[in-house]
């Protein structure tokens, strides 16, 4: 892991930036200039079936709007299939992946899961699949605390490239992460469940994860997390109030009402700290629907 602070925002562009969005991308910023880091953007767009060059525009206008400006050039994901392959096939060389023609159909009876090796055939349609099938990761996250992960609970063996041909987020995230020296990564609470696989990757692969640190989901008043599958609508570009409203749920008080947008974002570099936030889900304010919907 590199000594200096590097993080990122990687968000993916499957529509424009909601408000959960734009928490993190804030937290992760707020965390790198809070300890004179580098702070970079990445756009995931791997999956070419379901992302678009629209909201890769939107999404960074929007950051922009925000002045959360990228310190290197924005690395753009499906520009790096070559790389992804590469490591794919050292995986596949070390016999840590496999081919598979599986199907969602065929794996009901385990409840979509793929817990064991299955037999290919290497000349029609496959993916890959890696054989995650033990490993045991403990680390303290500066915010959730003390977490543990036993990949073999339930054992599944996660798909690294599809059938047609685009690579998973679990390897891709992992590759991109260690070529760009990333040391910290500040993201939500709703990817810890997939935790467990990278940190395997990261072993196999014989890298050194970044220090991993989620931030409690903001959700609305059922319970559900503000995310585009729920159809939590764009945010406006360069709104001061928007961007009071994020500091609140990111746990500021007495938040400056005489301050613009760059000042405010720098008066908040400043005061930044990640014990603002507990493990909690942060429930959206009646007041605040309207940023959702």
């Amino acid at each position: 892991m590199p000594t200096a602070y590097r993080g990122r925002f990687a968000p993916s562009p499957t529509g424009p930036l909601h408000f959960g969005s734009l928490l993190s991308a804030v937290a992760s910023y707020l965390d790198a200039r809070q300890q004179q880091g580098t702070w970079l953007i990445r756009l995931e767009d791997v999956d070419g079936t379901r992302c678009s060059l629209d909201f890769q525009k939107a999404i960074l206008d929007t950051l922009y709007s925000y002045q959360l400006f990228s310190d290197e050039a924005v690395i753009i994901q499906s520009e790096r299939h070559d790389l992804y392959q590469h490591y794919l096939e050292q995986l596949i060389k070390q016999d840590q992946a496999y081919p598979c023609q599986c199907t969602r159909a065929s794996l009901k009876a385990t409840q979509g899961l793929h817990p064991k090796r299955c037999q290919c055939d290497l000349h029609a349609d496959h993916s890959w699949r890696a054989q995650c099938d033990q490993g045991i990761f403990a680390f303290v996250d500066p915010i959730q605390g003390p977490q543990y992960f036993d990949i073999s609970q339930p054992l599944n063996h996660p798909v690294l490239k599809r059938k047609d041909g685009y690579f998973s987020y679990q390897l891709a995230v992992v590759v991109d992460d260690h070529l760009q020296n990333i040391s910290h990564i500040v993201r939500g609470a709703d990817l810890l469940d997939t935790t467990g696989q990278q940190l395997w990757l990261y072993q196999q692969l014989n890298w050194q994860a970044p220090e991993l640190c989620h931030l409690p989901l903001i959700i609305n008043e059922h319970g559900d997390k503000i995310s585009k599958q729920n159809h939590a609508k764009a945010i406006p570009n360069g709104d001061l109030t928007v961007l009071q409203r994020v500091l609140h749920y990111l746990g500021f008080s007495h938040i400056p009402t005489d301050l613009n947008l760059p000042r405010l974002l720098e008066w908040a570099s400043q005061h930044w700290s990640r014990k603002q936030l507990s493990q909690a889900s942060l429930s959206l304010d009646e007041n605040d629907q309207d940023l959702i919907r």
